[in-house]
């Protein structure tokens, strides 16, 4: 959110109840929202972005499809990609990057059920952060609650899609090397890890997008609750 929203919005949820907003003329008191109200429709938002970026992404070519998540060649492999491109090795670099992206589409709908109780579980500091934390706030409350776990259940089932690439196990060779003589970072030491991280990056990259869609366009959503409180600020 902008400053000026997340400022209304913040005072809105914490203020007192004989507290008015005067941001403007139309000025949204707590007799328009109460805390309830507001608290309320910020998990309504984050629920609905959570579910709407997971059916985006998985889906056939949710990623593969999609520029601003595409997963691209890691690291090095990727510098050397034309190299490799004019030596006839593009079909094989072709099915890796098709393989990456399919694995992270086959992933990410098991993240719906765990992003929807970080939403539940959010608290009084939780919404603050959101509120107050700028355009990535989003993105970095999904990442601090579920990366970890998530990561832990992605991770088989794109070792499952990846495994049938021989040149993800090449790379795999070539890399477990390089991490040990620091030539290239730990989380590009295996094209499963790799891929496992690009997943989540991407997931909550779209969560924060779908997000901004229903706050700049709280009546296409479709919910009086989300109307309420993000058109009251919009004012």
């Amino acid at each position: 959110m902008n400053r000026r929203l997340a400022s209304s919005f913040y005072l809105s949820l914490f203020a007192g109840p004989w507290l008015g907003l005067h941001a403007s003329a139309n000025a949204l008191t707590l007799n328009d929202i109460t805390n309830a109200q507001a608290s309320q429709g910020l998990k309504v938002a984050l629920e609905k972005g959570a579910i709407a970026a997971v059916n985006t992404l998985g889906q056939a070519n949710g990623f593969l499809g999609n520029d601003k998540v595409r997963i691209p060649l890691p690291g090095y492999l990727n510098d050397a990609a034309t190299l490799l491109r004019n030596f006839g090795q593009r079909a094989r670099l072709d099915e890796l990057i098709v393989a990456m992206n399919h694995a992270a589409e086959a992933a990410v709908p098991m993240a719906r059920d765990m992003l929807i109780g970080a939403v539940k579980s959010m608290n009084v500091q939780d919404a603050k952060n959101i509120l107050s934390g700028g355009e990535t706030s989003v993105t970095q409350f999904f990442s601090d609650k579920t990366r970890q776990p998530l990561s832990r259940k992605f991770l088989p089932v794109v070792t499952k899609t990846t495994a049938r690439v021989d040149l993800a196990t090449k790379y795999n060779q070539i890399a477990g090397k390089a991490v040990g003589m620091g030539l290239i970072k730990g989380d590009q030491a295996s094209i499963e890890q790799y891929v496992t991280g690009k997943t989540l990056d991407g997931l909550y990259f779209m969560i924060g997008e779908e997000e901004k869609k229903i706050r700049q366009d709280p009546v296409g959503t479709g919910n009086a609750l989300l109307q309420k409180v993000f058109g009251a600020l919009k004012r």
